[in-house]
């Protein structure tokens, strides 16, 4: 379910500066290094949501937002586990940062950034309470609270314990919930020195509770111009209003057992976790430093999806009807919204353990390390169909004139599972050993170079259910385990297992010519291989071998007044594994709808120029370009309907959906006094395609950053935040139901009401940050 394209924000921040959010840390745990991470600022300034990690995207197809901590993963899979459901930038870390893609690359195996974070352990000194008490809140109604305590216990025994609340009820009401985010996280730490300090042991407890909608949130309604522009519909508010029926349950079809059931829409989202982590550290007196890291945790993630399929005005003829209170039906002719629910639930087991041995000497330092990921999930997601009307708190609507569409007894719900639902069941074990050697060769030439061997073990069950002739059943009205297709073919689990080795490579040369002036180049490589959530669909994925080349060259200039690097990028990726929903063209009603299987290769070309000025005392400017080209390559896909009708798609050679060819961020920040600091942000993007064929597209967009940070005393510090200040309003992303549309049919559509996702509205935020 998962089809972000993001954008590309190439990793060439080697100069740029992590500037002071309230999110930032600046404590580097002991026996941790940050020679792994690079200076790329504002990790944690969002435009896309209140509470999690900012995406920055190296120009392929989206993922998991990698996020570590204390050099672990914080979960293994985010469908259905979302990090921001476990994880949250709060008061409970002493370290935020991000880590450059090679360190990424050679420690997990992912290629892009990871956001690195590490527990707050109170080891930084001898005092019996510590504390750090953060609340923020906005002009919605947003109310979070996180507390910190830690401190000595004597001996040379720690604590710290944390907590963390949310009660974020969005940009607007939900009729059925009161909150769009209600988030609690619970954290204790115990440590210990020994040995004089050349040792450390900390056992840390996890606890998460989380209900977050944001997936369920985010569709809108709004007409689109034709000129990359689009205008909100009368009485809806992009960003404000609610686009989800005023219905507080919706039934389903559990495709493990073929009963219907029905849930909550709030309980839908219900993830929790029960983590324990266990840190080691150990440092000789040559230098020599040994390192342990695991934890084990065990969780129910949860995902809820309402997507916004087809839209289409329909006239009274075609039976769409409005339910009266007094029970009645009454004739229906507008716009109709076709929207998907998907419920996606698992219950998740994953161990972690990663060790590493290190050596500093005067020139150079080496580094062996071994993870051993385990997990462990039974997994299902649920998907059911129907209609409301176009509106802020839409009406449902009922129309049994189709035979595409089977209802579920009198409800206004429909074609349960047919579409997207998903199962799989088993587990994944990653065994990896790496190495990486960084050396000052001479004055002028320092190298890093590294490698990851990973043997990949995978085995389980799914639905991936073929016919006698090898024919894919795919998903169908009413589909669970022990249902019968049309063919006679008996829905059964099928099981799979598969044994691979995939590597990642990394190497860099700095050469400085001079104090201030050098050439900078580097070269990634990682081979991958499906995962356990790529046999989630109702067909196989594709097993071959996935590739992923990333080159950059260019040069750094660095004097008092400005900080400069400048370079050309080249990254691919073969074989990336999707899912894409294609309609029925032949069916006016837009319902009958069927997911095709989708392997496909991707390449883009870049130049990226990132700079820091400082022209005067207390004024930094941050500036960051990139121009890029992005398209698809290999992207061919259709499904044979049961009427015969064909729906097929070829985008190869197009640009990649959703992402710009030019990026800016201007970042300006001024210190007003010694304890006063103004600062903004404004990342310029320029047109996107909104559809995978290059029909539709978004002209370009600004979002907007800016604050004032007041540090009142050594106690107290307070800021005020405004995010999308200039107030734009507008569309992005994709046009949902749009995937077919040609170029030149696009103007065809010029004035008509679509759905898709939107710009995050004007927001006023207010922190305040306690210590003692």
């Amino acid at each position: 379910m998962k089809r972000s394209f993001i954008t590309f924000l190439a990793g060439c921040s080697l100069s740029s500066v992590l500037y002071a959010q309230e999110t930032k840390k600046d404590s580097i745990p002991s026996g941790q290094e940050n020679k792994g991470e690079t200076n790329s600022r504002n990790v944690m300034l969002n435009a896309a949501s209140a509470n999690g990690p900012r995406e920055i995207s190296i120009g392929l197809p989206g993922g998991d937002v990698n996020v570590l901590e204390n050099g672990l993963p914080a979960v293994y899979n985010s469908n259905p586990h979302n990090v921001n459901t476990h994880w949250r930038g709060d008061g409970s870390l002493s370290h935020i940062g991000l880590m450059k893609i090679s360190e990424t690359a050679i420690t997990t195996g992912n290629i892009g950034y990871a956001v690195n974070s590490f527990t707050q352990l109170g080891l930084e000194g001898k005092k019996m309470f510590n504390g750090t008490l953060n609340y923020n809140t906005n002009h919605f109604g947003r109310q979070q609270f996180d507390l910190n305590l830690n401190g000595s216990l004597g001996k040379d025994w720690f604590y710290s314990g944390s907590i963390y609340q949310n009660f974020d009820p969005g940009t607007f009401k939900l009729r059925f919930a009161q909150y769009q985010d209600r988030t609690e996280i619970y954290k204790f730490a115990l440590s210990k020195r020994y040995n004089e300090g050349r040792g450390q042991f900390s056992v840390i407890y996890h606890y998460s509770n989380s209900h977050w909608l944001s997936n369920a949130t985010t569709g809108a309604p709004f007409i689109y111009v034709g000129d990359g522009s689009v205008k909100e519909i009368p009485g809806f508010g992009l960003g404000t209003s609610s686009y989800l029926p005023n219905i507080s349950t919706i039934p389903y079809l559990d495709i493990r057992t073929g009963k219907v059931e029905t849930v909550n829409l709030y309980d839908a989202t219900a993830s929790r976790g029960n983590q324990v982590t266990l840190l080691h550290n150990y440092k000789w007196d040559n230098g020599l430093e040994w390192k342990v890291n695991m934890k084990y945790d065990h969780s129910q993630g949860s995902y809820l999806y309402q997507t916004p399929m087809d839209m289409k005005n329909q006239a009274e003829s075609a039976g769409y009807r409005l339910k009266q209170a007094d029970g009645s039906f009454e004739p229906y002719s507008g716009y109709v919204q076709s929207r998907m629910s998907c419920f996606n639930r698992g219950k998740i087991d994953e161990v972690f353990f990663t060790t590493e041995l290190s050596r500093k000497y005067d020139n150079q330092t080496w580094r062996v390390g071994l993870n051993e990921w385990y997990y462990d999930v039974d997994y299902a997601s649920n998907t059911t169909m129907y209609d409301h009307t176009v509106e802020a708190y839409p009406q449902m609507l009922y129309n049994t004139s189709s035979d595409k569409v089977h209802y579920y007894g009198n409800t206004p719900y429909y074609n349960f599972n047919q579409n997207a639902s998903e199962y799989y069941k088993g587990h994944e074990n990653k065994l990896a050993l790496y190495a990486t050697h960084d050396w000052d060769m001479t004055d002028k030439l320092n190298a890093y170079y590294g490698a990851r061997l990973e043997y990949q073990r995978l085995e389980g069950e799914n639905l991936a259910v073929y016919n006698a002739d090898g024919n894919s059943v795919g998903r169908f009205n009413n589909y669970h385990i022990g249902a019968v297709a049309a063919d006679g073919t008996t829905i059964a689990p099928r099981d799979f297992g598969y044994d691979w080795l995939n590597m990642a490579l990394t190497a860099a040369l700095t050469y400085k010519m001079t104090g201030q002036f050098g050439f900078t180049g580097d070269f990634t490589y990682i081979t991958q291989r499906p995962n356990l959530s790529n046999f989630s669909p109702a067909d196989m994925p594709d097993i071959n071998k996935i590739t992923v080349p990333l080159g950059r060259a260019g040069l750094y200039y660095n004097s008092d007044w400005v900080s400069l690097t400048s370079l050309f990028s080249y990254i691919a990726k073969t074989n990336n594994n999707s899912t894409l929903n294609l309609i029925n063209p032949n069916d006016p009603t837009g319902k009958d709808i069927k997911a095709a299987p989708l392997s496909y290769d991707i390449k883009t070309m870049g130049w990226t120029t990132d700079a820091v000025f400082k022209p005067f005392k207390g004024f930094d400017f941050h500036f960051l370009f990139t121009y890029q080209m992005p398209k698809y390559k290999k992207y061919e896909t259709g499904v044979t309907f049961p009427d015969g009708s064909v729906s097929a798609i070829n985008a190869t050679g197009n640009i990649v959906a959703e992402i710009p060819k030019v990026l800016v961020e201007l970042d300006p920040s001024y210190m007003i006094t010694k304890d006063l600091r103004i600062w903004a942000s404004f990342r310029y993007f320029s047109k996107t395609y909104a559809n995978i064929n290059d029909a539709y597209y978004f002209s370009g967009r600004w979002e907007t950053f800016g604050g004032l940070n007041w540090q009142v005393n050594k106690h107290l510090a307070l800021s005020g935040t405004v995010i999308n200040f200039l107030n734009q309003t507008g569309a992005k992303g994709s046009i949902s139901g749009a995937e077919l549309v040609e170029k030149e049919n696009a103007a065809e559509y010029n004035g008509a009401w679509m759905a898709g996702s939107y710009i995050r509205p004007f927001t006023v935020e207010f922190s305040a940050t306690i210590t003692f």
